[in-house]
Formats: C-alpha cells, structure tokens, sequence
C-alpha cells in the first residue's frame, strides 16, 4: 500500500484507519497520529492562468477577464500575486477588445480603418479570437 506521508513525522508507514466525510483515513505506523488525505481541489487548466494574465497585462480589469474566461476574479488576483505579475501604467491610452470568430476576423481585416490609428493585439481565446486595441486619448 503506498500511504501519504504523515503530517506529524513524515512518515510514509501507515495503516488505512476507516473513512471520515468519504475520505481514507490513515494511522501512523510511526508515530500514532490518525490522518486523512487532503482533499483535492480543482485545478485550473494553466492555459487559463495564462490567458488571464496575459489578459491582465494588456489592460484588461479582473472582472473582465472573469466573465471572458469564466474563472474567478479573485482567483485572477491571486494569480498575479502569485506570479508577480505588474500592469504597465495606463496614462495616455485604454484597451478596448472585441471577441470573433474566424469569420469574423477575417472581414474585420478587411475594413481598412480597423487597422490603422491604433495599436493591437489578437490573442486566441478557446475557439474564438480577441482583438485588443490601444487608443490613444485625444486632447481637447
């Protein structure tokens, strides 16, 4: 049998002890200590931790970026923390984006002031594209 390690000492010398809320609970050889297996959370697809912060780089707010990816905002800040992620500062310009598909895209390319005037990135998100633009704020 391959137990957990023991959360006292260490251990990997355990005996199955019962289970507890549909759990494995386990007895330290070693030490005594009766424990269970943690419980396993669910774990994000690291394609959307990564969209995310790519997301949150270009500008756009965690509550965005939680209804276009469907993952928590606040798992969102957590992943900034966490990676140490910064924003450039915003001072002259603000990101807009569009969602499209294929098609889309496609004939978004072919008005010609979509692509001038403003800077842009397309980025795939699942089986559509963003477009984010930059632009810039006009001086009255």
């Amino acid at each position: 049998m391959n137990a957990p390690a023991c959360p006292k000492c260490e251990s990997t010398k355990a005996t199955k002890s019962g289970v507890v809320n549909e759990r494995q609970r386990f007895k330290c050889t070693e030490c005594g200590y009766h424990y269970t297996v943690a419980k396993v959370g669910r774990e994000v697809n690291p394609y959307y931790v990564v969209k995310a912060l790519q997301l949150y780089i270009e500008g756009v707010s965690y509550r965005e970026i939680e209804r276009l990816l469907g993952v928590s905002h606040v798992s969102v800040m957590n992943w900034v923390k966490k990676y140490g992620v910064r924003a450039p500062r915003q001072t002259d310009y603000h990101p807009t984006y569009k969602i499209l598909n294929q098609a889309e895209l496609a004939a978004f390319f072919q008005v010609p002031g979509n692509v001038k005037g403003a800077g842009m990135m397309i980025t795939e998100l699942g089986d559509k594209f963003m477009v984010i633009r930059w632009e810039r704020f006009r001086a009255g």
